[in-house]
């Protein structure tokens, strides 16, 4: 039960009112509550889900469970007047979609899992954990945290600094079943056949036990323990729920096949030194399994020295052919993690401007502007000295197990400054409460509750510009920056905690800005004003059923194709100029003015670039950037680069093309649990022409669009 509560009344008044979501396609989807059902609306008990004035209400009420949990416990002053005063803008803002938690707080704030066990770690979006923290006594520990927080959907970065450990493989006993993973009729792992004393270890249904055998490969190979056959007989088959954090399980095999590819990459090389490929391996592997075993895509960034060649070959297919595979029956790893470099503002980077020209990395991390600095419109401060890497993003310089509370504003859906500053207000209060709940990880509790660091994020930046300019939104930026500086001190004074380290940021604001139909963070519309923007469903989710049954282009995931589909919608972006309409050094020069006047942390950017007119000038811009920016990163504009992008760009006529194939799908049967209506669209449509048009008259009978 949570501690505060909004009036029934105030909240039945949203309850009809029209969303504004964003980017409609054709049809009348909207790919912002296709979205947001698909990823942040939690399924009860009784088969439905939940609404967005709902969910609105979940966030919003956790938000204030808190900061009153937290008042009671240190027995400070509560103000229930001013907590159901702001309490109430906070959820009309939120419903209309002027700020809005990041991804895990729409889909955990407010639950049980948060509010009531009183952990924090399923709202961080992000963390690192540096490899060297690895030990002869526990060299799988930062493995073990990437892991169990990538479950948790917590993006990852790690580095390769292990590697100087001076750790060497190990040959340990290893047993064996007499058969592989056997799945009987319904999914679930047969118990392995084993001989008399073959130790065995059954591994519990718990994201706990997952990590925990995982760990058992790690330091057989590292550690020279004995490795017993594991026993995967318990692990819920595939499809099956998770009721605690939401969701269908995985099954079985996508933890097998992790297992059986760490034993492949480190078995039979005793006395071998363990190296960066061995560190990128087992963290790219782990992330690989969490993909197949979640809804909600791992994220994971490596960081590696300029001056190792193994480390700039690792996404080489020429190099690494078996790591950078493609082929659906034996799928490669090395794409899971965006590879960057560490280095300094004077370090000589044109040995790098050709692999960059080519498939835009590795990316670029300035460690030492990072630990000096924190708006680089202000003076050296070296608040952020312990800082060892950065999350997937980027947008969030961390020490070691530092996790990344993160919050949104969109400025370009405010009615004017003062409303946006009232916004910010808002969200800031937001991230704040979150640093209130420690995690289950004391080393991650050990530096956040030093830090309170908190990422007040804009997104939407460019749609702004092109509207008001780029004065404007400087003087937005600076003055916004003050207004969350001063909040920060009032507010930490009231709460009794410390002021946060760092309070802004620009984070990447993929699925988020699509739910609020804004620019992505200080990035233009991503794909031209055409393009395919390709969303992965669990394959069983009743939604694929009913994108297929209105038209819609699917196909198997090529990381996963027995449990992944993904859905392409063709969308036509309103901003005023697309991505490659818009210039590199532009691109670079808008990163440039948010990390001066607005991120205390850093800013997340992929400058996309036109490889044939652009691909010669990385090089001036890369030492354009350095001290202006804290990370880059790039990418080449184009449809081919990587099977299955998020984002590909398509002509006027393949828009058109797609979109007249297109119905509207019956939203309103997911919301509802309707099963039986979402399986008669499904068996309406076929591949023939006659199916199709049957399942279009079937769907449109039904109501059409939500």
């Amino acid at each position: 039960m949570l501690t505060f509560q909004l009036p029934d009344s105030f909240v039945a008044a949203y309850a009809g009112r029209p969303v504004p979501w964003g980017y409609a396609d054709a049809a009348g989807n909207s790919l912002g509550e296709i979205t947001f059902l698909r990823t942040y609306s939690r399924q009860r008990e009784d088969g439905t889900k939940e609404r967005w004035h709902e969910v609105v209400r979940r966030v919003v009420e956790g938000m204030f469970s808190i900061l009153r949990d937290h008042t009671t416990k240190q027995r400070l002053p509560w103000d229930e007047v001013w907590a159901q005063e702001t309490a109430r803008d906070a959820y009309e803002r939120l419903f209309e979609l002027r700020w809005s938690p990041p991804g895990r707080g729409l889909w955990v704030m407010g639950t049980p899992l948060v509010n009531s066990l009183g952990n924090s770690a399923p709202l961080q979006n992000c963390a690192f954990v540096s490899t060297d923290e690895m030990s002869a006594a526990e060299p799988a520990l930062p493995f073990t945290f990437l892991m169990e927080a990538s479950m948790l959907g917590v993006g990852v970065g790690f580095d390769t600094a292990g590697a100087a450990r001076g750790l060497t493989l190990q040959d340990p006993r290893v047993h064996d079943a007499s058969e592989g993973l056997v799945l009987d009729a319904t999914g679930r792992a047969l118990p392995p056949v084993v001989g008399a004393g073959t130790p065995v270890h059954t591994i519990p249904d718990t994201r706990e036990g997952w990590v925990a055998s995982t760990a058992m490969v790690i330091d057989a190979y590292l550690r020279g323990d004995e490795l017993p056959v594991m026993d995967y007989s318990l692990v819920r088959p595939l499809g099956a729920p998770i009721r605690t954090f939401g969701g269908t399980a995985a099954g079985p095999v996508p933890l097998h096949r992790l297992h059986t590819a760490l034993r492949g990459v480190l078995a039979g090389r005793a006395g071998e030194p363990l190296t960066t490929r061995d560190i990128a391996d087992i963290g790219n592997l782990i992330g690989v399994c969490v993909v197949a075993g979640n809804v909600r895509r791992s994220a994971e960034i490596l960081l590696g020295r300029i001056d190792d060649p193994d480390f700039l070959d690792l996404k080489n297919p020429e190099a690494f052919p078996e790591r950078n595979s493609y082929d659906p029956a034996r799928p490669g790893w090395a794409w899971m993690s965006n590879n960057s470099v560490v280095v300094d503002t004077a370090t000589d980077l044109s040995g790098l401007t050709e692999a960059i020209a080519r498939n835009g990395e590795p990316g670029v991390v300035w460690l030492d502007t990072t630990r000096a600095y924190g708006r680089l419109a202000d003076p050296a401060d070296h608040r952020d000295h312990r800082v060892q890497g950065y999350n997937p993003c980027a947008e969030q310089p961390l020490e070691s197990f530092e996790c990344c509370t993160l919050v949104e504003t969109f400025p370009s859906r405010a009615s004017s400054k003062e409303d946006y500053f009232a916004t910010l207000r808002i969200a800031f209060l937001y991230g704040k409460a979150v640093t209130l709940l420690p995690t289950h990880w004391e080393r991650t509790n050990a530096v956040m509750q030093r830090n309170r660091r908190v990422g007040t994020s804009m997104s939407g930046i460019a749609d702004f510009v092109d509207t008001h300019g780029t004065e404007v939104m400087r003087e937005w930026m600076d003055e916004g920056y003050g207004v969350v500086r001063a909040w920060d001190t009032e507010l930490s004074e009231v709460l009794a905690v410390r002021e946060s380290i760092r309070t802004t940021t620009v984070k990447p604001s993929g699925t988020v800005s699509i739910v609020a139909g804004v620019s992505p963070g200080v990035h233009w519309a991503p794909g031209g004003t055409y393009f395919h923007r390709a969303i992965r469903f669990r394959t069983e989710d009743p939604l694929v059923t009913l994108f297929r049954a209105a038209g819609y282009r699917v196909e198997p995931a090529g990381e996963d194709p027995s449990g992944t589909s993904v859905v392409f919608f063709p969308i036509r972006s309103a901003a005023r100029r697309s991505e490659k309409d818009v210039t590199l050094r532009e691109k670079a020069g808008l990163a440039a003015l948010a990390q001066r006047y607005w991120s205390d942390n850093s800013v997340s950017v992929t400058l996309s670039f036109d490889p044939e007119t652009e691909g010669g000038q990385i090089g001036d811009v890369l030492r354009d950037l350095a001290g202006r920016l804290k990370t880059a990163s790039f990418l080449p504009q184009g449809n081919f680069v990587y099977p299955q992008m998020p984002y590909t760009q398509i002509t006027a006529e393949e828009y058109e093309a797609a979109s007249r194939r297109l119905v509207p799908a019956y939203l309103d049967a997911v919301y509802d649990g309707d099963l039986e209506t979402i399986d008669a669209l499904g068996e309406a449509f076929c591949d023939t022409d006659d199916c199709e048009l049957d399942g279009i008259r079937i769907n449109a009978e039904l109501g059409g669009a939500s």
